[in-house]
C-alpha cells in the first residue's frame, strides 16, 4: 500500500549553537559522554528531548544502576560509580534489597545530573529533540533540532549518538540492524506506590522468599546455576492468584516482576511489574499503544498487590513513569561486532575503553557476576561504518543479541558513554578522525578520569 507524501519547502535553518562535541540524549550513556568530553577540556553540548537529564533513571524511574553487584563482582570504575557516589552524598541512595548495589532516588538524581553537567562545563539544552543529521557527504556536521523555539541546527566537530535507538546514526546512513519485532525484549511501564505498610510487607517477603530461579516460572530464564539460590526482589505468586480468581487476564503474561526501595513513609518505588512483548520502540504508533496499555496493566497490577500482598492493602498509586521503559531496537554495525561469546569468555581487546562484569540480562538469559569474571569493552563497537565524525554510545553500540543483553545495562552504558566522550575530545584536540584516533591516548585520558581499562 502506497503512502501519501507531501514535499516540504526548502528553508534556511538558523544555527543556534556550535560545539566541539555534541551529545544527543542524556541517559546514562549520554550523561557520561558529555561529562567525559568536557573534562577533557573541549566545548561540549548535550541535547535532551525531555525536561530533565538522566534518561531511563529519571524519566522511567529505574533505580537499579548496579543491582548486579554481589560479593565477588569485579565492577566498573569511572563516571558510573561517580553517579552513585554523588547521589549517596546527597542522601539519594538506598541499599538494594539483596545485592550490594545502591538504589538511586530517581527524582533526586535529576538534581545530581544537573550538578554534574554544570560543574563540568557542559552546555545543556533541554526540551529539544534532535531529528536529523546535518551531513556533508558521509561526514556528520551536526543535527537539526525541533523545540518550542522552532526548527534549529546545532553544529559540532564530533557527534555522539546516545539516543538509545541509534536515531542519528541510522538517519546519517550508518548501517544498523534491528531485532525482529517478535524477538525483541519487552517494554515496561514502571510505577510507585504510597501507603504501603513496610513492616507487613517485609514480614510477607521473609515468609515467602523469592530466588532468581523463580524468574523462569513466569517466562523462560536460563541461568548458569550459580544464580538460582540467590534471593531476589521478585513477585510472582500474587499474580498467579490474581489470574486464578479472574482479576488478571491470562493474556497479561508479563505481569510479574521486581520491587525496589521501601521507605519509612510507606513508598514502594520501582515497581517493575508490567513487561509487554511485541512493541517496536522505533514505531510511534507502537509507542502510543504501549504507553496506554502499560498504564492500564499497571493499575491492574496495583489491584492485585492490594488484594494479595500483605502491606499493600491501603496502597495508592504514587506515580507512573513519565515515558516507556525500552530495552531493544537498533544497533549500529560497528567496526567490531561484540558477541555473546566475548561477554561470557572474558574477552580482552587492545582498544579497551573500560571493563564490565559478566552480567547478562535479556533474551531469556540471566548471568550474575558473582565470580569476578569480566570482559573488556572495545572502542570499535562505538564507531559506525560509512559515517565520519560520529560515535554511538549506550544500548545502540555494535553487537549481537547476547552481547546486547550485557551492554544495554545502565552501568555498561556509562562505560561506552565515557569512552565515546573522551575519544571524541581526544580526536578534536589531535585533529584526527574518530576512526583513526590514537587509542593509547584515549586510554590514558580515560585512566586519568578514573576508568579501569584492563
Amino acid at each position: 500500500m502506497s503512502m501519501k507524501q507531501i514535499v516540504e519547502q526548502s528553508r534556511a535553518v538558523p544555527v543556534v549553537a556550535e560545539a566541539d562535541v555534541l551529545v544527543v540524549g542524556s541517559g546514562p550513556a549520554g550523561l557520561a559522554a558529555a561529562v567525559g568530553a568536557a573534562r577533557e577540556g573541549v566545548d561540549t553540548m548535550l541535547v535532551e528531548r525531555y525536561g530533565c537529564l538522566g534518561g531511563v533513571i529519571t524519566q522511567v524511574g529505574v533505580e537499579g544502576l548496579s543491582w548486579y553487584r554481589y560479593e565477588g563482582t569485579v565492577d566498573v570504575e569511572g563516571i558510573g560509580i561517580e553517579f552513585e557516589r554523588r547521589a549517596q552524598e546527597m542522601g539519594g541512595t538506598a541499599q538494594e534489597p539483596y545485592s550490594l548495589g545502591q538504589a538511586l532516588d530517581t527524582e533526586l538524581f535529576k538534581v545530581v545530573a544537573d550538578q554534574l553537567v554544570q560543574e563540568s562545563g557542559v552546555e545543556p539544552l533541554l526540551h529539544c529533540l534532535a531529528v536529523e543529521p546535518v551531513m556533508d557527504g558521509n561526514t556528520i556536521r551536526g543535527v537539526i533540532t525541533e523545540s518550542k523555539s522552532g526548527r534549529q541546527a546545532v553544529l559540532a566537530q564530533r557527534v555522539i549518538d546516545a539516543s538509545g535507538d541509534a536515531d542519528i546514526a541510522y538517519r546519517a546512513g550508518a548501517p544498523c540492524h534491528k531485532t525482529p519485532r517478535d524477538e525483541m525484549m519487552g517494554v515496561t511501564v514502571l510505577f510507585s506506590c504510597a501507603g504501603v505498610d513496610k513492616a507487613r510487607f517485609q514480614a510477607y517477603i521473609q515468609e515467602h522468599p523469592s530466588y532468581f530461579r523463580d524468574w523462569g516460572k513466569g517466562w523462560t530464564a536460563r541461568t548458569t546455576g550459580k544464580e538460582d539460590d540467590l534471593l531476589s526482589p521478585y513477585l510472582q505468586e500474587p499474580f498467579h492468584r490474581a489470574r486464578e480468581e479472574g482479576l488478571v487476564s491470562g493474556t497479561m503474561a508479563g505481569l510479574a516482576g521486581t520491587w525496589g526501595r521501601l521507605t519509612e513513609a510507606g513508598d514502594a518505588t520501582n515497581m517493575n511489574l508490567v513487561y509487554m512483548l511485541g512493541y517496536d520502540c522505533t514505531d510511534v504508533w507502537d509507542l502510543t499503544r504501549a504507553e496506554i496499555e502499560g498504564r492500564r496493566q499497571a493499575m491492574i497490577a496495583l489491584r492485585a498487590l492490594k488484594a494479595y500482598v500483605p502491606g499493600f492493602e491501603a496502597a495508592k498509586l504514587r506515580n507512573l513513569s513519565m515515558t516507556l521503559g525500552t530495552r531493544d531496537s537498533r544497533k549500529i554495525e560497528g567496526h567490531y561486532r561484540l558477541t555473546g561469546c566475548d561477554v561470557q569468555n572474558q574477552a580482552r581487546f587492545e582498544d579497551s575503553i573500560g571493563i564490565f562484569p559478566e552480567f547478562i540480562d535479556g533474551y531469556g538469559l540471566l548471568v550474575l557476576p558473582t565470580t569476578g569474571r569480566y570482559f573488556q569493552v572495545p572502542y570499535r563497537i562505538l564507531v559506525p561504518q560509512k559515517v565520519e565524525n560520529l560515535l554511538a554510545a549506550g544500548r545502540c553500540v555494535g553487537g549481537d543479541k547476547d552481547s546486547h543483553a550485557a551492554t544495554r545495562n545502565m552501568m555498561c552504558c556509562t562505560v561506552t558513554g565515557q569512552g565515546a566522550g573522551v575519544a571524541a575530545a581526544v580526536s578534536v584536540k589531535d585533529r584526527v578522525r574518530l576512526s583513526s584516533v590514537d587509542i593509547h591516548r584515549v586510554q590514558r585520558a580515560l585512566e586519568n578520569q578514573g576508568v579501569r581499562i584492563a
